[in-house]
This record gives C-alpha cells, sequence and structure tokens, in this order.
C-alpha cells in the first residue's frame, strides 16, 4: 500500500489537532506546512517537526508529492484552496465552515464530483465513541420515535469587549460569527445523531458585545487584547448569541442556543432527543458518560465501555472501561476513519465510514445556516432550508 503524504495549510489553533490525530495513525506522513511567510512557516515547521515548509499554499497543493490537503486556515482560504487543490487532483479535509456561501460550498462540490477526488470536512464530534452509540441506538428504534431534538454549544471566549480573534472580521470569517463557528457543529450533530434532517428554521441572534478593542498585535484564537497594546475600537455586526426553533423532517420540532459570551461555559455543547418510549442525552464536557431517560424505570446512565456498547460502535472507545478518553482521541478516530476511507477511494465511496461528512453534507450545514441569517432578517420568521444535495456517501 502506497505510504499517503498529507500537508497541511496552517497551523494555527486547530492545525496541530490535525497534525496530532495524523501522527497516531502511523501509515500517513504529515509532509508539508504552508502559511503565508516563509520564514516564519519554517520556523513552525521545525517546532511541529515538519521536513518541508511553503512561504505559499498555492506551492504546497501544486507539490506532486502531496496527496492529501488538510486546510486550517481562516474561513475566507477555505474556498480558494480547496478549489486549487482539486484541481490539482488532491483529496481534501477541510475545516467547517467549508465555505463563506452555499454557491461557494456548492461549486466545491461539483469540482471535487467532477475530479473524482476523495472530500471531507471535519466534523469532529461525530468521533466521540457515545454519539455513535446513541447514534446506532436511536437507528435501532431503542428509545422510539424522536419528537423533541434540542441542545445547546456555550463558550465564554468572547464574554469581554477586550477579547479578539480573526473570526470576528466578516473578510475572515463571513456572514455569521456563532452560529457558522459553533451552532454548524451542532446541526451537524444533531442531524447525525437522530437521521432527520432540519428543514425549517426561525432564528433570533443578537450581538451582546456591540464593540470590541482590537489588539495592535494579532492575537491567537482564544486571545485577548492586552491594555498596553489595543487599538482601535471596532463595531460589532455579526451574532455572538442566537436563539433557534426548529422543525425536522420527521416533523419533530427542536430548539437549540448557540452563544460565545456565556460565563463559564468553556465548550458546553449539548445534544438531546427525546421519542416516543425514552430519552438520550449527551454532553461534550462529559463525552464519556450517556444519559438514558425512562418513564416507568430508572434512568440509565452509560459510561464509555466497549464491553456495553453496541458493536458498531466499539471501534470508536479505543481503551477499557474506565479508562477516560478525550476531544483530542474523537478527533483522531475521525481522521482514522477519513484516512481509511481514502486508501479505499475510489472503490469505496458508496460506503464511507459513518463519521465521515463529505461536501455534500457540509453544503447542507451551510444552507441551514443560511437560512437562519435569512429568517432574522426578515424580522424572525419560519424559513425553509434548501433541500440537500444527495451525497455519495450511503446513509447508515
Amino acid at each position: 500500500m502506497k505510504r499517503l503524504r498529507a500537508g497541511l495549510v496552517g497551523a494555527g489553533f486547530i492545525g496541530p489537532w490535525h497534525l496530532d490525530a495524523i501522527r497516531r495513525l502511523g501509515h500517513v506522513e504529515v509532509a508539508g506546512l504552508a502559511g503565508s511567510d516563509l520564514a516564519r512557516t519554517q520556523i513552525r515547521a521545525r517546532e511541529l517537526a515538519i521536513p518541508q515548509a511553503y512561504g505559499d499554499w498555492r506551492e504546497l497543493v501544486a507539490d506532486p508529492a502531496i496527496d492529501v490537503v488538510h486546510i486550517a486556515v481562516p474561513n475566507r482560504l477555505h474556498h480558494p484552496v480547496a478549489m486549487a487543490a482539486i484541481a490539482n487532483g488532491k483529496h481534501v479535509i477541510c475545516d467547517k465552515p467549508l465555505a463563506d456561501t452555499t454557491e461557494q460550498a456548492r461549486e466545491l462540490l461539483d469540482a471535487a464530483d467532477a475530479a473524482g477526488v476523495f472530500h471531507a470536512v471535519t466534523f469532529n464530534y461525530r468521533g466521540n465513541p457515545l454519539v455513535q452509540q446513541a447514534r446506532i441506538a436511536i437507528a435501532e428504534g431503542a428509545i422510539g420515535t424522536p419528537h423533541l431534538i434540542h441542545g445547546q454549544y456555550l463558550q465564554d471566549w468572547l464574554l469581554h469587549d477586550s477579547d479578539w480573534s480573526w473570526r470576528l472580521q466578516p473578510e475572515e470569517g463571513g456572514a455569521s460569527l456563532a452560529l457558522a463557528d459553533i451552532g454548524s457543529h451542532w446541526c451537524d450533530l444533531a442531524e447525525h445523531v437522530t437521521g432527520q434532517r432540519i428543514a425549517q428554521v426561525l432564528a433570533d441572534p443578537a450581538t451582546v458585545v456591540p464593540r470590541r478593542r482590537k489588539p495592535a498585535r494579532t492575537a491567537g484564537t482564544f486571545g485577548s487584547a492586552d491594555a498596553a497594546e489595543a487599538g482601535e475600537w471596532i463595531e460589532m455586526t455579526r451574532e455572538d448569541l442566537a436563539t433557534v426553533l426548529l422543525r425536522f423532517d420527521n416533523g419533530a420540532r427542536g430548539t437549540l442556543l448557540v452563544g460565545q459570551v456565556c460565563a463559564g461555559h468553556k465548550n458546553d455543547l449539548m445534544l438531546e432527543v427525546c421519542a416516543s418510549e425514552g430519552s438520550m442525552k449527551w454532553r461534550q464536557e462529559a463525552q464519556n458518560e450517556l444519559w438514558i431517560g425512562h418513564r416507568d424505570r430508572a434512568n440509565e446512565l452509560l459510561q464509555k465501555d466497549p464491553a456495553l456498547m453496541a458493536p458498531q460502535a466499539r471501534p470508536y472507545a479505543r481503551l477499557p472501561g474506565g479508562h477516560q478518553e478525550a476531544w483530542s482521541d474523537a478527533f483522531c478516530n475521525l481522521m482514522r476513519d477519513l484516512y481509511a476511507a481514502i486508501e479505499r477511494w475510489p472503490d469505496g465511496r458508496d460506503e464511507l465510514p459513518p463519521t465521515v461528512a463529505t461536501f455534500a453534507d457540509a453544503l447542507h450545514t451551510q444552507s441551514t445556516i443560511e437560512a437562519m441569517l435569512a429568517s432574522a432578517a426578515a424580522g424572525g420568521v419560519w424559513t425553509t432550508v434548501a433541500p440537500p444535495t444527495p451525497s455519495r456517501r450511503a446513509r447508515t
């Protein structure tokens, strides 16, 4: 089997986690890192033990030695980098959101399908063992028919007006802030676990912090402006908080709370499914537990233990019961499935692992977020999500 060579574009917050997960696989080489400045990229490449540095991402995607391009740069670059990688025949693994608009996302899907390359977006919470356990149990009817699908994704890293990130700039992050950045994760997770699609939305976004102090020097992803280096005040035009009502295609109702200004909530992603015969709830900050609710008997708390899980979910629990697994382990589970799919490509394109979110899945999520923005722009009205583009992935 050919040893695949991966190239990483961007080494900010998420890029090194791509690197860590790839290296844990043991059979994929991280061959190159691309940045916007060659000297700084060379330094970063040495820090990360990556042999080749590129001062321009165009050089990396054009290098015939690179098989797979990982895109971990600000959102505005996702579309051009992915398009160039596809044009050079590379497989593409991109962070969410796939693009700034549905038009760009559709263009990427069409281009990838035409080129015959593998394409995926890293909705990494699919890789959690108990997420897969919940998905399988619901598909098998363990709790009956879902009628309420609700949850939240709350953080606090933008609570203060001194908090800053490139994500706060529309020219870097697109038309949406919190909904695109973390709401997209929840939407994908809800649909993945339940097998239902979000069909209509009614959204009420808000900007809690109307002005922020941009630092004179660029802050990190979760950075704050140093008082001695604080720069100009910038007006905020996008949402840092949102409440959304949902209707799913099976008739189930739902609610979603999204916020990055909620003190004490660091990465509080939660999904609960209430159905005709029971309920299930999973929370990312307690990801080794799955709550199962009953009407006529005691509730259950399933601990992550492969011996107690469905056979299809066991491969995602890498450690025995009582040994806790974490965010990075779930990310590695995802990367393991992505590269297993690439190694079978194109023969296995119709039987991809369930954790793999294709560009078609990402396009649907993009359409969902845009429907939320359209709902708010119209004064808070029910808005239909554009029907999903059929994916080549067999739904499981």
